[in-house]
């Protein structure tokens, strides 16, 4: 190869080796190393003094999948069982694009100016596919997001049968044991699971929309039987006259249901998120049901079968890892499931020897 450069006519020049490349890491980079877990006492001890932090690396313990962090997330929520109890439990759902997220950041600065703390605890939908979550309902509770008093934690429902998180029940008894006397569970929006949200809160408030179709369709998958209270919103400007008039259809719709056990009959209540208007009267209805189920005792009934149902849950789900996480039971699951779909076993038999041999090994 010919190297001009080199050539006597080119005598006088030099030829430069070039810049350095510098390193594709900063050399000035300090490279913090994961702090290790608090112990048990440690974090108990934290929660109840109310540190943020402590409570978040808790719930993020609950969340997790790992067996290590299940044990000793769960000796962390026996330890902070007699701090909890004491705070009121809100659902809060509504079909899409109902306004919850806004609702529950003019809700929560409401209850917020009476003193107290919220926290507020709203399941985002996970991707099917990828299993992953936005996790951006913060940026929808702006003001809410920056009040001292509030702590906003966004969790995926990773999967769960109407996007409500299986842990958030514990996540509710580490909350309470923080002080947090006001607790909001926003679901992903209406579905037939939202049985699960009704079963760990007090209260269940269903956000409605004015000239959706809806008022038939809440009718038919029997949300409207488990709510407490239905708020219509965006009731202002042009859409005043459509939400007071899905008011009184919803209000008629009441009546062909039996009345409710708490011995509560449910309101619809029109507001505007958007402008703030109609929410002391929201707020005073939720007051009234409390102040009801207190005095006739239905508060305590209900937050027992609320525990006695979440046992079972419980042991339901352990019941299902213990038989998934098998890994006999996986592979015998594999090698079933080609006969069934070559057709050379039936559904039904197949199901029955996998089984028998799960329980012959008990």
């Amino acid at each position: 190869m010919d190297h001009p450069e080199n050539d006597e006519k080119y005598i006088g020049l030099t030829v430069n080796s070039g810049v350095a490349q510098p390193p594709s890491v900063n050399p000035y980079l300090k490279r913090h190393r994961r702090k290790p877990l608090p112990t048990v006492g440690e974090m108990v001890e934290g929660i109840v003094k109310g540190d943020i932090t402590m409570l978040s690396r808790a719930v993020t313990l609950v969340e997790s999948i790992q067996p290590e962090h299940y044990a000793l997330a769960q000796e962390v929520i026996e330890k902070c069982m007699p701090h909890s109890g004491d705070s009121r439990r809100i659902g809060i759902t509504g079909v899409p694009g109902a306004g919850k997220s806004t609702s529950i950041d003019i809700f929560g600065r409401h209850v917020l100016r009476d003193g107290g703390k919220l926290a507020v605890l709203a399941i985002d939908p996970s991707s099917e596919r990828t299993r992953g979550s936005i996790l951006g309902d913060k940026t929808r509770m702006e003001k809410l997001s920056q009040h001292p008093g509030a702590f906003i934690r966004p969790s995926p429902s990773a999967g769960s049968l109407g996007g409500v998180a299986r842990k958030t029940r514990e996540t509710i008894v580490l909350c309470e044991a923080a002080g947090y006397n006001n607790i909001f569970v926003e679901t992903v929006g209406v579905g037939q699971s939202e049985t699960a949200v009704h079963s760990m809160v007090d209260f269940f408030l269903l956000i409605q929309l004015a000239g959706t179709g809806d008022e038939l369709q809440g009718i038919k998958r029997g949300i409207m039987e488990m709510a407490d209270g239905i708020v219509i919103n965006k009731a202002d400007g042009d859409n005043i006259g459509p939400a007071q008039l899905a008011q009184a259809q919803f209000k008629s719709a009441l009546h062909l249901f039996p009345p409710a056990e708490s011995g509560w009959s449910p309101e619809v209540l029109t507001y505007s998120g958007y402008y703030e208007l109609g929410i002391a009267e929201v707020w005073d209805m939720i007051d009234r049901y409390f102040a009801l189920v207190k005095e006739n005792g239905y508060y305590e009934r209900k937050r027992m079968q609320q525990a006695r149902y979440w046992m079972y849950e419980t042991i339901d789900s352990r019941l299902r890892s213990h038989f998934y996480d098998n890994p006999e039971i996986a592979a015998m699951l594999e090698d079933r499931e080609r006969l069934v779909l070559s057709n050379r076993q039936s559904s039904f038999t197949a199901a029955r020897d996998i089984l028998d041999y799960y329980f012959s090994k008990k």
